[in-house]
Parts: structure tokens; C-alpha cells; sequence
């Protein structure tokens, strides 16, 4: 198994988009719209900002893992003197492809680029599946994280 990695571009959304989809559904997420437009729509402008990144994974020509990292800027804080956060998304691999040390690449990859663009902390909200690769890499639970659904 010959795996590449590289940067996720605009030219891969047609890939990269059912992906995220399949993500979510194993995810448990209830479908109650068509997500592809505003994935496309995101994901250009994002892209083209600077303030989204991902990394793919490639066995050949296929996509087989996907990574992202939005980021925001807060107020600065005690926990996050620069304000700068990334939040960690689309972290997703084929299932054939598991438990092979994929995601973990991934994962290493996004971070150094929350890193570079400044970021004091990176956050995700995992799946069950993805809390021990987060908890190996060093990530902490917090529990005060809530959420208002508007």
C-alpha cells in the first residue's frame, strides 16, 4: 500500500463532497436537506481565503481519507492568548482503510497548519469512533461545551 498525501484543492470537491456526506451518515446525522451546494459554496470560499485547509489521502487516484480545519478568531483568552482557533472537521477514512495509521497522518498534518497560521488551540467535536485516536494525540475532553440550535 503506497499511500499519498496531499492538499485538498477546489478540483476535488466533486470527490472530496460525497465523502463528507458518508462521513456524517455513519455518523448517525438525520438528512433533511441537500448539504452538496452548501458544501461547494463553503468549501470555495474557504479554500480561497485561506481559512479553510485539508489534507486528503490517496491510494493511487482514489481519495481514501479526508481531513479539515476551519479557522476562527475569538476575543483572546487564558486558554487561547491569540484567539486563534482551529476547528477540526471531515476527518473521515474509507473503512476498508482503517486502523492504519491514515487518520493519524491526517490529523498530524491539519494540526501543523493550525499551528502555523497561528492558533492557540484546536477543538473538534469527536464520534465515538475518533476519541481515541483525538485522546492519543493529546486532545482533552471538556465538558463544558454546549451548543444552542438556532
Amino acid at each position: 500500500m503506497d499511500i499519498k498525501y496531499r492538499k485538498l484543492t477546489a478540483a476535488d470537491l466533486e470527490r472530496f463532497i460525497p465523502m463528507r456526506i458518508s462521513q456524517l451518515r455513519e455518523e448517525g446525522a438525520t438528512e433533511d436537506t441537500d448539504l452538496v451546494p452548501a458544501l461547494t459554496d463553503y468549501y470555495i470560499r474557504h479554500l480561497a481565503d485561506g481559512s479553510f485547509v485539508s489534507y486528503l489521502a490517496l491510494d493511487g487516484e482514489s481519495i481514501i481519507g479526508t481531513s479539515g480545519m476551519s479557522f476562527v478568531e475569538k476575543p483572546p483568552y487564558f486558554g487561547c492568548p491569540t484567539g486563534k482557533i482551529g476547528l477540526l472537521s471531515s476527518m473521515y477514512t474509507l473503512p476498508a482503510y482503517r486502523r492504519r495509521g491514515i487518520a493519524r497522518e491526517l490529523l498530524r498534518r491539519v494540526v501543523e497548519e493550525a499551528r502555523a497560521y497561528g492558533c492557540g488551540s484546536v477543538q473538534i467535536t469527536a464520534s465515538d469512533m475518533g476519541v481515541m485516536l483525538y485522546t492519543d494525540f493529546g486532545f482533552v475532553k471538556n465538558g463544558n461545551f454546549m451548543q444552542y440550535k438556532l
